[in-house]
């Protein structure tokens, strides 16, 4: 139960609900492109230093060990090069559309092959390929302009066509939140530049008014999400006549504010934390019901 955490905070009276329009503005593109080369290189780096028991380590990635982990990364980066620099087509699915539960298990269904196809491979081999792999995907994001078209739209923001800087992000993500689930299993340190986290959140927060679709309460109400550490900020769900939009910074008063800590939201959003896992670092001012869809979101495809 999240009443139990609730910590009493000024109500607002819904029906004046207003949001001041100096403390809100609008989420601008966060660009990534940079961000792939360095951020891939450290990875390199760590695993090419990785004693042989470390790549059979367990990860926060369901079964997957660490070899399991870098082999992931491999099949997404050669993926991406085929199908957006090369514009290979690859063989398709038998239904030319799919529900959001059959496209789930399709995604699912292709990692796992890969997975197993990669057990015959040796770490080295691995991390050969995932170098060159990586390197190449960098270099052609780097010379891919803003506002080219993107390849895919980002399913977990509920998006049918999506901007092409939100497809790098989501990539992005996907590069980001792996080999920190490698660093994790490892014992190794996080990245220092806060930039990538913080890159990673500002991408991911994109997914919540879709988390938040099926809430419908009067117009008006707020709920803000208040990101403590070097890579936070604060963004601000907006419910609107008839959808919820999320808009950076946060007015003095809300609904629901909920506080927590960057290292915890991209554990939450990334499927490390459960529901209970994130309830014990969290605060919640306000209305706690209003904080249960944010804690049920990811922004990744599970």
């Amino acid at each position: 139960m999240l009443s139990n955490r609730l910590v009493p905070a000024h109500r607002p009276t819904f029906g004046e609900a207003r949001i001041p329009e100096m403390t809100l503005s609008a989420i601008t593109p966060t660009d990534t492109r940079s961000f792939f080369r360095p951020v891939s290189t450290d990875l390199v780096t760590l695993l090419r230093g990785l004693p042989p028991a470390d790549w059979q380590r367990p990860t926060v990635a369901g079964r997957w060990v660490v070899r399991d982990v870098v082999a992931h990364l491999v099949d997404v980066t050669l993926r991406r090069l085929s199908v957006h620099r090369d514009r290979w087509t690859p063989r398709r699915a038998s239904q030319p559309a799919m529900a959001e539960r059959d496209f789930v298990a399709f995604i699912n269904r292709l990692n796992a092959e890969w997975v197993t196809i990669a057990s015959r491979f040796s770490p080295r081999v691995l991390t050969d390929l995932f170098e060159k792999a990586s390197n190449d995907l960098a270099g052609w994001f780097e010379a891919l302009p803003i506002d080219a078209p993107a390849l895919f739209a980002v399913s977990w923001a509920g998006e049918e066509a999506s901007e092409g800087w939100f497809d790098v992000g989501r990539e992005f993500t996907e590069l980001w939140h792996h080999q920190e689930q490698i660093r994790m299993a490892v014992g190794a340190s996080s990245l220092e530049d806060s930039r990538y986290l913080r890159a990673v959140i500002e991408i991911a927060v994109r997914g919540l008014p879709h988390a938040y679709r099926d809430v419908e309460p009067q117009p008006g109400r707020t709920v803000v999400i208040d990101v403590s550490g070097p890579s936070g900020g604060k963004w601000t769900l907006s419910r609107e006549p008839t959808r919820w939009t999320i808009l950076s910074g946060a007015p003095p008063v809300a609904t629901t504010r909920v506080r927590l800590a960057d290292g915890a939201l991209w554990k939450l959003l990334f499927n490390v934390f459960s529901q209970h896992d994130a309830e014990k670092v969290i605060q919640i001012d306000g209305l706690p019901d209003l904080a249960v869809p944010l804690l049920k979101a990811r922004s990744v495809i599970v």
